[in-house]
């Protein structure tokens, strides 16, 4: 949820880590400092609740803060309310070591009260403080020596810069179940928990794994396992340019990848298919393989749960197999009946999101052969898969995914497709199809993105709803409740979605006059049964806007208040067009608000701890 940037080198660092702090705003934080050695100054640490432009404003009321090494770090409160002691760098009693951290360290109480024992005093409420403190009890002239025997002290998850001003030319990182990466350049290193702090100054980049340790100085980075043997890293090159990361002229970066879908469905899609079949990154799932699959488990969080419950009604229709929807959060604990015959389907937007990591984890020691769907390369899901299919979205900055939601959605369809294919459990006919409407998708998003006037008109008539109800079956029950989750995560609005003929067995009694309900009625064989559920709320006195297809459109008009138009294409591809609108929606009706729409309160972009 953090964000770390170390820098090593010959240029000033400070500016360096602001910069690089401010491009990963977008993960979430509530205050942020930076540490930085120079051999006059000393370790100078200035740290601050609040935003980054309060502590770059900080840095700059000092006259800067010297010195070519450094951390940053932006901090969201787990341990200790945000405050400005609590915030990090944090530095040893002695102020002789700096440390920066992502995650939790769960045994951070029995440490703590250890070193009280021992005279030590704390300043701060937070559990990063005892790493700092415990390295320097460790401490006795070797650093790697005190980082190592910490590491094996603590427990729970974390990403670790450290700074020692003994050893002023290198800093140490070290990871457990939180990103890190080491970017290399000439004349300098750095590390982040994130690609896009870092690709303006490196594309030559590498990901620590667990357990690993890492030396950074100047000109060289030496990376260890837990015992100190040296290991060898392989180097990633990254290809997409510092404007994908900026936002290109639009207010936000979420309407700009909202704007993007187009592109990274296409990009997505395209390489692909090719000669009217779906080719999946050379994967080998031979039809013996599918047809004995006792189950297929989909495995997510947030949004990423959304898509797989509309790839429930997807898969099972094309492979005519069990598929289970599970959260990640919760997969560990209900004691998951998963065999060698099982798929797991491994859905996330960072590849990163630590529910979904230990879930998946768990699935494998229960014998699942796993496939996972996710958008960053090299990240530890991607890495610890069986096999990995890569959503081509580009980085995505806003909170709140959009595009990230599309392409996982479009890698779905080609997954389903593949496979019945294969289990020749889909008609060659409407395979091509379907095929053929896949590949027409970006430009039946572009339409859909031609009605932005009209939905932000729409926003303007129903932003000053206080309680949203959004309901549909099938597929548009499922693309509910990612529209829900949009609204709510957003514009802080409470909403809820349902499947629409649930409203009878209790939902209908908080229908009264002025609520607004959003009806999502695009599954064309139950349009009639959501437009009963309809004249059920409108009986009620419920204001209604409705989302159908452009030839369902005049029906639903007489029934409905106002009404949004997707085009018409094949069912299965239905969400993929269905969302959009309600994205549009739900950032429209936030900037009514005048919320954070970029940075959400109390979310963050990747969840790194339980």
């Amino acid at each position: 949820m953090c964000g770390i940037v170390g820098f090593v080198g010959r240029e000033e660092a400070a500016p360096i880590l602001l910069d690089g702090l401010r491009r990963l705003e977008y993960r979430g934080y509530d205050s942020a400092g930076v540490a930085v050695y120079h051999p006059e100054d000393g370790l100078q640490v200035v740290k601050t609740k609040g935003r980054i432009q309060v502590l770059a404003g900080q840095v700059e009321a000092r006259g800067g803060v010297r010195g070519t090494i450094g951390l940053g770090h932006t901090r969201w409160a787990t341990h200790g309310e945000p405050s400005d002691v609590n915030s990090h760098p944090h530095v040893s009693e002695n102020g002789r070591i700096a440390v920066v951290h992502n995650g939790i360290i769960e045994n951070y109480a029995e440490i703590k009260e250890f070193l009280q024992s021992t005279g030590v005093r704390f300043a701060s409420e937070t559990d990063t403080e005892v790493v700092a403190q415990l390295l320097e009890y460790y401490y006795d002239g070797n650093i790697l020596d005190a980082v190592t025997k910490v590491l094996h002290r603590i427990q729970g998850a974390y990403a670790l810069g450290i700074l020692c001003a003994d050893c002023p030319d290198r800093l140490i990182a070290a990871r457990k179940d939180s990103p890190l990466i080491l970017g290399f350049g000439d004349g300098f290193h750095v590390m982040a928990s994130d690609v896009t702090a870092v690709i303006k100054y490196t594309r030559d980049v590498c990901y620590l794994d667990d357990g690993e340790i890492a030396e950074l100085t100047a000109d060289h980075v030496w990376v260890y396992d837990a015992y100190l043997r040296p290991v060898q890293k392989e180097h990633r090159h990254v290809d997409w340019e510092i404007s994908a990361a900026e936002k290109g002229g639009y207010e936000h970066f979420m309407l700009k990848e909202i704007m993007e879908q187009p592109k990274a469905v296409r990009d997505t899609i395209s390489p692909r298919i090719q000669n009217g079949e779906v080719v999946l990154d050379g994967l080998d799932y031979p039809a013996d393989y599918l047809q004995d699959l006792d189950k297929i488990y989909i495995i997510a969080c947030g949004s990423s749960y959304h898509v797989g419950m509309a790839a429930k009604y997807t898969l099972e229709k094309l492979l005519r197999k069990p598929v289970e929807v599970a959260l990640a959060s919760e997969f560990r604990y209900c004691d998951p009946i998963v065999t060698k015959r099982t798929l797991a389907l491994v859905i996330s937007q960072s590849g990163e999101t630590i529910d979904t990591l230990a879930a998946m984890r768990e699935a494998k020691r229960l014998g699942a052969r796993v496939l996972s769907i996710v958008n960053v390369v090299g990240s530890t899901i991607a890495r610890e898969s069986d096999d990995v299919l890569y959503t081509w979205a580009g980085p995505e900055i806003a909170v709140a995914t959009t595009k990230a939601y599309s392409t996982q959605l479009v890698v779905i369809y080609l997954i389903g497709l593949c496979f019945a294919r294969r289990m020749e459990t889909i008609p060659a006919e409407e395979y091509a199809a379907v095929l053929e409407e896949l590949q027409r998708l970006p430009d039946k998003l572009e339409q859909v993105l031609e009605q932005r006037e009209r939905i932000q008109y729409l926003a303007s008539i129903y932003f000053n709803h206080p309680s949203v109800f959004f309901i549909g079956r099938n597929i548009d029950y499922a693309v509910g409740l990612e529209a829900s989750l949009k609204l709510k995560e957003i514009s802080y609005l409470h909403s809820e979605a349902y499947a629409a003929g649930e409203l009878k067995h209790g939902t209908i009694s908080l229908i009264e006059p002025g609520t607004l309900v959003i009806a999502l009625a695009t599954y064309g064989t139950l349009f009639e049964k959501t437009m009963s559920n309809v004249v059920e709320v409108k009986s009620r006195g419920a204001d209604v806007l409705g989302l159908t297809t452009a030839p369902l459109e005049k029906a639903m008009a007489k029934v409905v208040d106002h009404t949004i138009t997707v085009p018409e294409i094949h069912p299965m591809l239905l969400p993929s067009l269905d969302v959009v609108p309600m994205q549009l929606l739900a950032y429209y009706v936030a900037l009514m608000h005048g919320c954070d729409i970029d940075k959400p309160r109390n979310l963050a972009k990747s969840v790194t701890v339980e």
